[in-house]
């Protein structure tokens, strides 16, 4: 047992490591840019390593860019209290994104590299997963009150989630974060207040 526990612990900690390092490269020098001799350089492990957990440079950009969607969606989960309102946990959840984002290179890699590399589709079925799932939701119980079922959880979550990942651009490139709250919250108050 200790075995098996042992090199399932090795695994993960290659992976983390050319995670980290591909991260580290990924923003600093983009992903056109960053070759894996330099990745597995950075995370101090052998090529032949890195071939073993992910198949190509692209699947460990594709590790990446999950991992950064997935903190995305845990920021947002935990600033939303139990107690709050539907309208109150969308505005507390855009407010999450937006600081989520502000993490130095996360911009980068969800919003400009991601959808290079990855593709529209495959960034959309991964925010599908994480963060728009937690936009269906809020949207979905916000809602509900007053409002019958026709009304276009889909389409109202891609459009709010586009105005999102605009406001995380333009708070990146030196916008006033605090404007883009407040914008973001009277959108929301107005569509489901």
């Amino acid at each position: 047992m200790q075995d098996y526990r042992s090199n399932r612990d090795r695994t993960e900690k290659t992976k983390a490591a050319l995670i980290a390092a591909a991260r580290a490269l990924f923003v600093d020098k983009g992903y056109a840019e960053t070759s894996t001799p330099e990745i597995v350089a950075a995370a101090g492990i052998t090529r032949g390593a890195l071939y073993h957990h992910f198949e190509d440079k692209r699947a460990l950009f594709r590790a990446v860019v999950r991992d950064e969607a997935l903190a995305v969606t845990r920021a947002i989960e935990q600033a939303i209290p139990e107690q709050f309102t539907p309208l109150e946990a969308l505005v507390a959840g855009s407010n999450a994104y937006l600081d989520a984002m502000r993490i130095v290179g996360r911009t980068r890699l969800l919003l400009i590299e991601g959808p290079t590399v990855l593709g529209f589709l495959e960034m959309k079925q991964l925010d599908e997963e994480t963060t728009t799932l937690s936009l269906k939701h809020g949207l979905a119980a916000a809602l509900s009150h007053g409002r019958g079922p026709d009304t276009a959880i889909e389409a109202l979550a891609d459009i709010l989630s586009a105005a999102f990942d605009r406001a995380a651009l333009a708070v990146d490139a030196g916008g006033d974060a605090d404007r883009y709250r407040a914008a973001i919250a009277h959108m929301i108050e107005r569509i489901a207040g």
